[in-house]
């Protein structure tokens, strides 16, 4: 590509029918939204220059893309139309001869390998405009695409505006577009506002094109669902089947095994081992990477976390935090951010760990939390242990070295330090370090009182 490509997003529309507090752009699929997608898109084109057309909110679409690199922003402070939209980005447009791709905020199925396409007919044809259409069983609400008896391009129609002939024509405008820069300021300058809803349409600007002499042409696109306008609740989950199918198909060709289609939810930029099965009701969100040969679920949230080979984890939820190698996480397990389990660790039934680094072959096996805590090597944890790591105010850490036994229904007081292959006898409350190889005991010794209930008259 000999041109540099900008793009342009719309992204102004109030979305009333979602029915929402936020902007129909940011509400999500799989964990992202919607207009991370399309600029996802945009970049895999190598579009470095992308314009977001905001309106309604704006405010919070901006604060969304702070972080996002490469992003100018234009008001449109009146909705006046598809085409008034675009006016908005003029001085973006303008400088540098460039290819433009005007894109949806709504529609975020379009993929990186669509506007490739897109681009490459643009470019070897010469063309002014190349609209990217596509065909449709059902082309009600859309703009129809007009050609001759050759097959040639002559103009996109609304419904509004098209005859009875033309509706029934199926191959409809997806509302994308790649123009060359100068050629659309050009045809921007032209169009009115003359029409029932007395607004400006970009798709108006491909008339003026062809009247200045300019060469148009529609690129169909072979996967309908690419144009999916997201417009309320129902349409949303539609986009969001459309992409959980896209993603899982993915994983199955890369060797991760999937034993449901429909009730596994994985976000676009997990990275999943080969020989990994995922059971139903799994949600994989974020940045997560899971290696080989790991068994995921059933009922498990993974979110930003980094897990090993060999891994097992069910019924479990784990935030933002490292799992090494042949691991076994769960049933009822949580793990909070800022974890790091060792190697061959297990993590039982209703045991919560929190910012805390557990060592190789350390047994939590079950009812235990473990918070603010360096945990080292071979360590058994019994029953219902607790990390008292919160006195009211602030938060404190403590140190078990390798070894260590720490009994049933231990309270670990923080800060404290429990050295290496020392003891703690069950039931104990510890508020001082325990030393190496040491018994540590805190609890009262048993009295027991004869014939006590007999003298409180309760039998």
């Amino acid at each position: 590509m000999n041109r540099k490509v900008k793009t342009v997003i719309l992204a102004a529309g109030m979305g009333t029918r979602m029915k929402s507090e936020k902007p129909k752009c940011l509400h999500e699929i799989l964990g992202y939204p919607m207009l991370h997608y399309i600029i996802e898109a945009s970049k895999k084109v190598g579009c470095e220059e992308i314009c977001v057309v905001i309106g309604h909110k704006g405010e919070m679409v901006m604060e969304a893309l702070q972080d996002t690199p490469g992003i100018t922003f234009v008001q449109q402070k009146e909705q006046l139309g598809t085409g008034h939209a675009v006016m908005q980005a003029s001085k973006f447009i303008e400088g540098e001869p460039s290819d433009v791709l005007v894109l949806c905020g709504d529609t975020p199925l379009v993929q990186g390998e669509v506007l490739e396409r897109l681009l490459q007919v643009h470019q070897m044809e010469k063309n002014a405009v190349t609209v990217l259409s596509t065909i449709v069983e059902n082309p009600t609400g859309y703009g129809r695409i007009v050609r001759d008896a050759g097959g040639n391009f002559l103009y996109s129609v609304e419904q509004r505006d098209a005859t009875e002939a033309q509706r029934k024509i199926q191959e409809v405008n997806s509302g994308m577009y790649c123009f060359q820069s100068e050629a659309l300021l050009e045809a921007l300058a032209k169009i009115d506002n003359q029409n029932s809803q007395g607004e400006y349409y970009l798709p108006d600007a491909v008339p003026k094109i062809m009247e200045a002499g300019g060469r148009a042409e529609a690129a169909i696109c072979e996967d309908s669902a690419v144009i999916l306008g997201v417009n309320d609740r129902m349409q949303l989950l539609e986009a969001t089947q459309i992409m959980q199918k896209r993603i899982n198909r993915r994983l199955m060709a890369e060797g991760v095994t999937l034993l449901s289609m429909e009730n596994t939810y994985v976000s676009p930029h997990v990275r999943i081992g080969r020989d990994t099965v995922l059971y139903p009701g799994t949600f994989l969100e974020g940045n997560t990477h899971i290696g080989e040969h790991c068994v995921i679920g059933p009922n498990s949230r993974i979110v930003d976390c980094t897990i090993g080979d060999h891994v097992t984890i069910q019924n479990s939820t784990l935030l933002d935090s490292t799992i090494q190698d042949f691991v076994n996480v769960g049933p009822f397990a949580y793990v909070r951010p800022g974890s790091v389990i060792g190697p061959s660790v297990k993590v039982g039934d209703f045991v919560e760990i929190k910012n805390s680094v557990i060592g190789e072959g350390t047994k939590i096996s079950h009812l235990t939390y473990v918070g603010d805590a360096d945990v080292g090597k071979n360590i058994n944890f019994g029953c219902g242990t607790v990390l008292v790591n919160y006195d009211g105010k602030e938060k404190h850490r403590s140190v078990i070295e390798d070894h260590a036994f720490i009994g049933c229904n231990t309270n670990l007081v923080s800060p404290v330090r429990v050295g290496e292959g020392a003891f703690i006898a069950a039931g104990s409350t510890i508020t001082s370090d325990v030393p190496p190889d040491a018994l540590g005991i805190a609890r009262a010794r048993q009295v027991n009182k004869e014939d006590w209930v007999q003298k409180r008259g309760k039998r």
